[in-house]
């Protein structure tokens, strides 16, 4: 009896000791619980892969992203790029047989960086763009023989071939669109810690897209407030909860390779003989031309004519503002049945926001070096005065290293990218500003393949993904935070409740 007594009188004097010693020891299992729950688990991905099978190469991307947030707007990115060697996939018409060599080199490097256990669960999806498109004006039958040889060669491969398709020019727009405002996070609400309800930050309007490949260039956006007066021009998406009217053309025969094919017929039909002098390549730069290949792509036959002579030679004069104006006549802006168009007759409501310019955009710009925000629409023509005016050789020793069949196009090239967006597309010298070359957004390419590849897996759902108001971290720091404070207060106020003298003596 007596030891039961020592007990209690030794727990009566000593509970809040006892208390304090629980509470830390509490508090401490709650920490550990804690961290041990907010690790890192083993990391769970997929993986993803597009080609993209332009007019003048085909390019292969791996996409990899969390298996458990495919519905999170921006954890997609790239973690390979793998140029195919050779020219476009519509360039081996008469070659199919070698198509399957050509895909190989890029194929297994996918083989490399996408873990064996995963080869069979990783879609590839191949998308021929405005160089098949057209092929298949020519010959459906000679674009389908094409296809076919595509898709047997990627059949043989480990993967889950999903099939390869000649997409439309609005859908190379649209995907190209949804790609750069996915990377830059323009399609996801940010969610208050202490609010399920999501709100949508001040930079949330969407970029419009530019894109200019060798074969067609694109222009998509959303207009303010703007009925779209084409219907093949408007698109209407439903992502992430949101409502967005889309105006989008694709020009075919306007990438910049086919452009200077229809620069050439256009101007070689004035031509007083074999020689044409011409102001978009460098003064002393020569090149011989055969007619037949002038005349090869359907982007020329409007200009076909029987011609005295079965070759022709440029001759480069270097002049900027010559070279523009032959430019200009490639867009007729003569008639328009809208309220305003870009050209052709073509719908173009007003410019809204800012845009995004990549592919060749991007590409020529850079090797220009023009890509910065900070030089002026008036800055940019007179570096390109400057650099059209430069004699060949000096041009070939400057860049000794780039092949000289691109090096000789970067005048024409720079020069007809101002013309496009100036007045093709109708930007001035004030929105320039909003143009924003891009080549990559967080290492991943601008370009229609990552949009592309979202579409068909369904990963940019219509609705905005259910989330907690909390992540898992925030959750546990907040759990411990507030035990501390129960604590805090709860001492506290065992010590009040059973020392009142200590707290009120200095009030006696």
């Amino acid at each position: 009896m007596e030891d039961k007594s020592n007990v209690k009188t030794f727990c009566s004097k000593n509970i809040l000791a006892i208390l304090g010693f629980s509470s830390i020891i509490a508090v401490i299992a709650l920490l550990a619980v804690g961290l041990t729950q907010n690790k890192a688990l083993p990391e769970n991905v997929k993986y993803g892969i597009v080609l993209d099978a332009g007019s003048s190469h085909t390019s292969l991307y791996i996409y990899k992203w969390p298996a458990e947030k495919e519905n999170d707007t921006g954890v997609v990115h790239q973690v390979e790029e793998c140029r195919v060697k050779g020219p476009g996939i519509s360039k081996f018409v008469q070659k199919v047989n070698e198509i399957g060599i050509y895909l190989t080199d890029c194929m297994e490097r996918a083989r490399e960086v996408i873990p064996r256990s995963q080869h069979q669960e990783t879609p590839v999806y191949l998308g021929a763009t405005a160089g098949m498109r057209l092929l298949r004006m020519e010959s459906e039958e000679l674009a389908d023989r094409v296809l076919d040889v595509v898709e047997r060669s990627l059949s043989n491969y480990p993967f889950d071939f999903q099939g390869a398709r000649i997409i439309t020019g609005q859908e190379e727009g649209a995907y190209g669109w949804i790609t750069i405002n996915y990377l830059l996070g323009k399609f996801s609400q940010k969610t208050r810690w202490f609010s399920i309800v999501p709100y949508e930050t001040n930079n949330q309007e969407t970029f419009g897209a530019l894109d200019l490949g060798g074969a067609s260039t694109q222009i998509t956006f959303v207009p303010q407030n703007q009925t779209i007066e084409s219907p093949d021009n408007a698109l209407q998406f439903r992502l992430y909860g949101k409502d967005y009217n889309v105006y989008t053309h694709s020009f075919l025969c306007y990438g910049k390779d086919q452009a200077l094919w229809r620069k050439l017929a256009k101007d070689i039909q004035v031509a007083s003989n074999e020689i044409l002098r011409d102001p978009c390549f460098h003064p002393g730069y020569k090149k011989v031309v055969n007619v037949s290949d002038l005349y090869k792509t359907p982007c020329t036959k409007r200009f076909e004519m029987t011609l005295p002579f079965q070759q022709f030679e440029i001759q480069g004069i270097g002049n900027y503002q010559q070279c523009h104006q032959s430019i200009l006549e490639l867009f007729n802006t003569s008639y328009c049945p809208y309220s305003q168009c870009a050209f052709n007759g073509i719908f173009l409501p007003p410019l809204q926001g800012d845009f995004g310019a990549f592919s060749a955009f991007y590409f020529v710009m850079k090797f220009l070096n023009l890509t910065s925000e900070k030089v002026s629409q008036e800055k940019v023509t007179e570096m390109m005065k400057k650099f059209c005016a430069q004699p060949w050789e000096e041009i070939k020793t400057s860049y000794a290293g780039v092949k000289e069949k691109y090096l000789s196009e970067y005048c024409f090239s720079g020069t007809y990218i101002l013309s496009l967006l100036l007045q093709g597309y109708h930007f001035t010298a004030d929105s320039w500003e909003h143009i924003h070359f891009i080549g990559k957004i967080q290492g991943s390419d601008a370009g229609w393949t990552l949009g592309y590849m979202l579409n068909l897996t369904n990963m940019i759902p219509a609705e905005q993904p259910l989330s907690t108001p909390l992540s898992h971290s925030t959750y546990v720091f907040l759990m411990v935070l507030f035990s501390l404070v129960l604590f805090t207060v709860a001492i506290i106020g065992l010590l009040i409740f059973h020392k009142p003298s200590y707290f009120w003596k200095d009030m006696v």
